[in-house]
């Protein structure tokens, strides 16, 4: 009787190897190593791989890089830059480099970069498993032409080709591969498939679901994410809508969410991430090429890309209301996170309201706990993570992100800022209960 593939990977019969090690690999490469496999490491940031051996890479994901200190320490988990020695040292190779917007087009440099490299160590027998969300059709035109190409391999036939979609929340990724959703799970031809459902169910608590089609799976993780962007360009729709009416969006937002098929979600200053701010866009160049235009995708995506510009337009209304000069005013944007709770600034509505700001003739300081440094942010822009520098002679203070640490702010927190005390709550995270001495305006009422 053969051994399980269970067996396979806890004995180190089999090795897998993980290319990139950011916020998707990271993750995925820890989950591996906490199901007892023997992992390398592969990313082209040498810096990142010393972090990783340092024991100081990924501090917001729980349990990461103690997993990775410990794995490293006894013998089961290695880091390199030299993507074609891991691929020729391993038997599953799991590409998780990021795929993204460039210029509004779809970038899949690093994807093609990192299957290239796995093509020239890629054995019959091996795996390779895809990660990233694609555009339908991807893995099967792009990755298995290259593969096949390089390694005069056959898929399907000689080496097996998957796609698994990552399916994380940052701050939570690891719970969410082992225990919060179940594996989504395709493959080239049958033998790929019931390879890939017997290998992920060792990580996934919640099991796995097939996919017929690798396009079914690389579709229905953009779904996930088209459905996210529609619904929050609706709460910015009706946000917007009750300003202009006179109604409190949240209170009608609660009074409909309590009828069971009603799930308003959040209006806010904008989504940023390499989630839902790019996944409508591969869907609606993909839809651009077969000339069936997702007008509703786009048009969501429309209005939220707008919403900062907006949301700085109504702050701005709410300084001239109060008879505050906007040119030379210092504005606190807080919260430079793409959402709260994450170090990552990538696609951060932030940086338009910043260039929205300092359009006016504002001066600018950003506020954020996580994050020391940031080379986008304009040399004329101060960052800092003390919140008493950030609001100090502020005449405004702007709530981009909705950090935790914001929600208990109080009239004390900016006793240093100019008077009157004006804020605009962009996340609806503040206490109105904890203000008495400031005017505060938040997204979905009336300025």
């Amino acid at each position: 009787m053969a051994e399980s593939l269970s067996n396979l990977v806890k004995n180190h019969k089999v090795t897998l190897s993980v290319f990139g090690l950011g916020n998707v690999g990271g993750p995925i490469a820890a989950a591996w190593l906490r199901a007892g496999a023997k992992v390398i490491g592969v990313d082209i940031s040498k810096t990142l791989l010393e972090a990783i051996k340092n024991g100081t890479s990924h501090k917001k994901e729980p349990f990461l890089s103690e997993t990775f200190s410990k794995a490293i320490k006894d013998g089961n988990f290695s880091v390199t830059d030299d993507g074609i020695n891991a691929s020729k040292n391993s038997d599953i190779k799991i590409i998780a480099v990021p795929v993204g917007l460039k210029n509004k087009k779809i970038e899949l440099k690093s994807l093609i970069a990192a299957t290239t490299t796995i093509s020239k160590g890629l054995k019959k027998g091996d795996a390779v498993i895809v990660c990233p969300s694609l555009p339908p059709g991807t893995t099967q035109i792009r990755v298995l032409k290259i593969l096949e190409k390089n390694s005069k391999l056959k898929g399907e036939r000689d080496f097996y080709l998957i796609y698994n979609p990552e399916r994380i929340f940052e701050g939570r990724a690891l719970q969410d591969i082992e225990e919060n959703y179940p594996a989504i799970v395709s493959g080239l031809g049958p033998k790929s498939l019931d390879f890939a459902d017997e290998l992920l169910k060792i990580i996934s608590k919640k099991s796995t679901l097939r996919m017929s089609t690798i396009a079914n799976a690389e579709a229905e993780k953009l779904f996930e994410g088209v459905y996210r962007d529609v619904n929050i360009a609706l709460a910015n729709e009706l946000a917007d809508y009750c300003e202009r009416i006179g109604v409190d969006y949240w209170e009608a937002r609660k009074g409909a969410n309590s009828q069971p098929f009603c799930h308003l979600h959040y209006p806010g200053t904008g989504v940023g991430g390499l989630c839902i701010p790019v996944y409508p866009r591969f869907i609606i160049e993909s839809s651009k090429k077969i000339g069936k235009h997702v007008k509703l995708v786009e048009y969501s995506r429309q209005t939220n890309d707008y919403m900062p510009k907006k949301c700085v337009k109504d702050a701005i209304t709410l300084m001239r209301n109060n008879r505050v000069k906007l040119k030379g005013s210092k504005i606190a944007v807080l919260g430079l996170g793409f959402r709260g709770e994450v170090t990552d600034t990538r696609l951060s509505p932030t940086y338009t309201v910043v260039k929205e700001l300092l359009k006016q003739g504002c001066r600018v300081t950003v506020h954020d706990p996580f994050i020391e440094k940031d080379p986008l942010l304009p040399k004329k822009v101060v960052l800092t993570r003390i919140l008493e520098d950030a609001t100090k002679d502020a005449s405004l203070i702007f709530i981009s992100s909705d950090h935790k640490m914001y929600s208990s702010l109080s009239d004390d927190s900016f006793k240093n800022a100019k008077k009157p005390i004006l804020v605009f709550d962009g996340r609806n995270i503040l206490s109105k209960d904890n203000f008495k001495n400031a005017s505060i305006l938040t997204i979905g009422q009336r300025v």
